[in-house]
């Protein structure tokens, strides 16, 4: 899997015999669910979109695949969904070629795709690398294959003597057991590699500090995270989860 950066956005290119730009969580909506908490923001839909376009762009993609949660409203869709989202296609539709692979918050989000852009929510593989949400146990024919997730949200937070020096998106590449993915045990294969995207979403990140506490289904449970190499969105490298863990 031959990965290109693109620089201050949270997008990876995979090259293969397409140009496969790729973005995850985008929590469309998210905003309306915000105001429902007591807190209100003006949608940011527009500009979030303006960035995915710029991305588009930058990267000369054949194909843009979503990493899920291209919606935020759970369980249903908000009104604010239904009146951006169709012209959030459209206007992507306009620019590349076109892929989702669902994820927790896309129940009915296949009311807004055409024929052809749904992926199985348990991934699919393009050019030889498997594409998905990663809040379920991949399909079958997957393990084995380098894969792309999203749904966990990777975010670094480096502190020094006064304070956060940095906190921004991270991609994490991890290994992850062949075995455990495809739910066996003793499976000696060797190991899997798993991309975890951060999330698109300017609003949403979990320090990957935290993840290993947090239950995000099977495939956290299969990584293993401290082995994880961490990657800021430039590309810069900044070690092993594990070795920045604070003292």
């Amino acid at each position: 899997m031959h990965l290109r950066f693109l620089d201050r956005w949270p997008a990876v290119v995979v090259e293969g015999s397409r140009r496969v730009l790729v973005i995850a969580d985008l929590h469309f909506g998210i905003e309306s669910d915000l105001a429902a908490h007591g807190v209100h923001i003006p949608s940011q839909s527009r500009a979030r979109l303006e960035r995915v376009k710029d991305c588009i762009g930058a990267a000369g993609a054949d194909l843009l695949v979503l990493l899920g949660d291209v919606k935020h409203q759970v369980p249903g869709t908000s009104r604010q969904e239904f009146r951006e989202i169709p012209h959030i296609l459209h206007e992507i539709r306009e620019m590349v070629d076109l892929r989702v692979a669902p994820g927790n918050h896309d129940g009915g989000i296949d009311r807004f795709l055409r024929e052809g852009e749904i992926l199985p929510v348990r991934g699919a593989l393009i050019d030889g690398v498997g594409y998905l949400h990663g809040h379920t146990y991949p399909a079958p024919d997957l393990p084995g294959h380098p894969l792309v997730i999203g749904h966990h949200h990777p975010m670094v937070a480096l502190r020094d003597e006064v304070g956060c020096a940095l906190r921004a998106g991270a991609l994490l590449l991890a290994p992850a057991g062949t075995g455990c993915l495809r739910q066996k045990n003793g499976d000696d294969s060797p190991a899997t590699r798993v991309l975890v995207m951060p999330a698109f979403n300017e609003l949403s990140g979990i320090d990957i500090q935290q993840l290993r506490g947090k239950n995000l289904g099977p495939l956290s449970r299969c990584m293993d995270l401290d082995a994880a190499e961490v990657y800021l969105t430039d590309g810069t490298y900044l070690g092993t989860a594990g070795s920045l863990r604070p003292e």
